[in-house]
């Protein structure tokens, strides 16, 4: 297993710095967040924010948790992708959701409708559109929310066949789950409060059900959330051990609490990942 940390609070200085701290301290993986704008928090563009935390370590995965694709043009994202995967050497990752209504870059703009349906369908003919301009050759797409025609996208990410994409699905809904094991790895939810804890013989069957329905090569990560106790990383350890042994690859730290702080922050991310 391995684990992640979302820097979920700070300026860009301090998010910067505590991109350095993770690497430092043996995380596998730093993560920002993205957002247009959620009441008066300070909300800083992801992918701006991505090119500079490449910029400053060597070795973490990379990525936001996570991209509601729904709501930005999916040839702009493919460009900018593209942009991070060559700044980082290959280590970004691409979470993605439908994403929430109480951001108003949904819900408080003149665009079409942010229902769950047609997010769901714009998020899906995006990941079309991002594996077909990855490729590097003339592509064109027609869709019934997005068009293209005859475009390049090069130079080519720097990993192949496709940066790699992970999607939220919530088990047991076969649509959610077809969608993600169509990518690369798959945030499992098995409520409608996205961190509720999944029990280790639920993430076994999720598990299974993937490797029964994935047509694809190649590894698939399975990622779960969570907050862990920096302090007794044997206790964190006996937690995790049989969810990693039920299928998981990824641990991400995502503390969301308005009560974190710049230095709590900091203070877990020195303690370090629990390693198993």
């Amino acid at each position: 297993m391995k684990f992640g940390f979302v820097v979920s609070k700070g300026s860009v200085d301090e998010v910067l710095d505590l991109t350095r701290e993770a690497e430092a301290a043996g995380w596998d993986g730093v993560f920002t967040w993205d957002a247009i704008s959620i009441g008066e928090t300070d909300t800083y563009d992801p992918w701006t924010l991505l090119g500079a935390m490449a910029t400053v370590t060597s070795r973490v995965t990379l990525g936001a948790m996570i991209f509601p694709l729904a709501r930005r043009r999916p040839w702009k994202v493919a460009r900018e992708a593209m942009t991070v995967d060559h700044l980082s050497k290959g280590r970004l990752v691409i979470p993605v959701a439908l994403g929430v209504t109480d951001d108003g870059g949904f819900s408080r703009v003149s665009t079409d409708s942010p229902d769950r349906k047609t997010r769901a369908q714009k998020l899906d003919e995006t990941l079309e559109i991002l594996d077909l301009a990855w490729s590097g050759e003339k592509v064109s797409f027609e869709g019934e929310h997005y068009q293209m025609r005859d475009m390049v996208f090069r130079p080519t990410p720097v990993q192949r066949p496709r940066i790699p994409i992970w999607v939220v699905a919530s088990w047991p809904h076969e649509r959610s789950l077809r969608r993600a094991v169509q990518w690369d790895g798959m945030l499992p939810s098995v409520s409608a409060a996205p961190f509720d804890p999944i029990p280790p013989e639920t993430l076994a069957e999720i598990h299974d059900w993937i490797h029964a329905h994935r047509n694809a090569d190649g590894p698939f990560d399975i990622v779960l959330e969570g907050v862990t106790d920096g302090a007794d990383h044997e206790a964190t350890r006996a937690r995790l051990r049989p969810l990693a042994e039920a299928g998981a690859t990824w641990w991400i730290e995502s503390r969301w609490d308005e009560q974190e702080t710049v230095q709590s922050l900091r203070e877990r991310i020195r303690q370090g990942p629990p390693r198993l």
